[in-house]
């Protein structure tokens, strides 16, 4: 006998997923987004387009047109300059060092404070982290002081300690969090192996913490290229200066350059992006890993 129970067909069900509510958040979420973006790029939009332009075109008020030609004489101007490739120089030998000195000295207390704790050492751990929340302005009158004294200051090396030095807490958090998530079982596997805690640190842990050394690398690279304050308190002739101040003393004969001080902008730039596009892939999964354990 054939079974006569009923079947639900596709309309009996539509009723259902049309009593389903309507969610708004993934629109409004969207078009904050969109809005946000949008602020966020219409500065560089503005670099952008006075780069391209002369000083007459700018001055003129038309800013935010699109030029029927593009004038790259602001570019030609900036890469000619001998003092841009000096400022250039200057950033370099300032923002190379301290990046490495930072995360160096971040990863060996790191590993330390996550692999070989000692007494004390969770209250020397938050004195090292409370640096981050320490405002550099309060520390500005007696460092200039301090390096007047040592006849340092008009040179790089005040501005390479300054950042190495306030690198340190945030290199350290970091690490330590990540370090914390190597399982145990491998350094004693290690260990067992023969290996002390130095070979431990460069054969075991330093390998597959790639992801975390790839944000400190591109956050401490970051910070020090565009770092304004410090270059501007310890030097003083045109020789020491750095890329973002020389940004600023980039003048025309009558007024402020502004198509050239796009340009350098732009240029100025591309360090950091190009830092940023290298270590692409492992920054994302480095700022989430270590983060739910510590």
């Amino acid at each position: 006998m054939a079974d006569t129970r009923a079947i639900p067909t596709r309309d009996t069900a539509m009723p259902e997923a049309a009593d389903k509510p309507f969610d708004p958040w993934p629109a409004v979420i969207f078009i904050a987004l969109v809005c946000l973006a949008v602020l966020f790029l219409t500065p560089t939009v503005g670099v952008l387009l006075s780069s391209v332009k002369t000083t007459r075109e700018i001055a003129l008020g038309e800013l935010w047109s699109i030029p029927s030609a593009l004038y790259l004489g602001n570019f030609t101007e900036v890469l000619n300059n001998p003092a841009v490739h000096r400022y250039l120089v200057n950033t370099l030998l300032v923002t190379a060092p301290a990046t490495i000195a930072s995360i160096v000295l971040g990863v060996l207390a790191g590993y330390v404070f996550a692999k070989l704790p000692f007494r004390g050492s969770n209250l020397l751990f938050l004195v090292i982290v409370s640096g981050m929340f320490f405002p550099p302005q309060v520390i500005l009158i007696p460092l200039f002081r301090l390096f007047n004294a040592v006849g340092l200051i008009d040179t790089l090396w005040p501005i390479i300690l300054v950042h190495t030095a306030l690198g340190i807490p945030i290199c350290t958090l970091l690490m330590r969090n990540f370090f914390a998530t190597v399982p145990t079982a491998l350094r004693e596997a290690a260990i067992i192996e023969g290996a002390n805690e130095w070979q431990v640190l460069t054969k075991v842990a330093l390998p597959i913490s790639l992801p975390a050394l790839a944000v400190l690398a591109t956050l401490q690279f970051t910070w020090i290229w565009n770092d304004f304050l410090w270059p501007l308190i310890f030097t003083q002739s045109d020789e020491k200066r750095t890329i973002m101040l020389g940004l600023v003393n980039m003048k025309g004969q009558y007024s402020v350059a502004w198509g050239v001080q796009g340009a350098l902008s732009l240029i100025a730039s591309l360090p950091t992006l190009i830092v940023f596009l290298f270590f692409q892939r492992y920054f994302i999964k480095g700022m989430t890993m270590g983060a739910v354990k510590g």
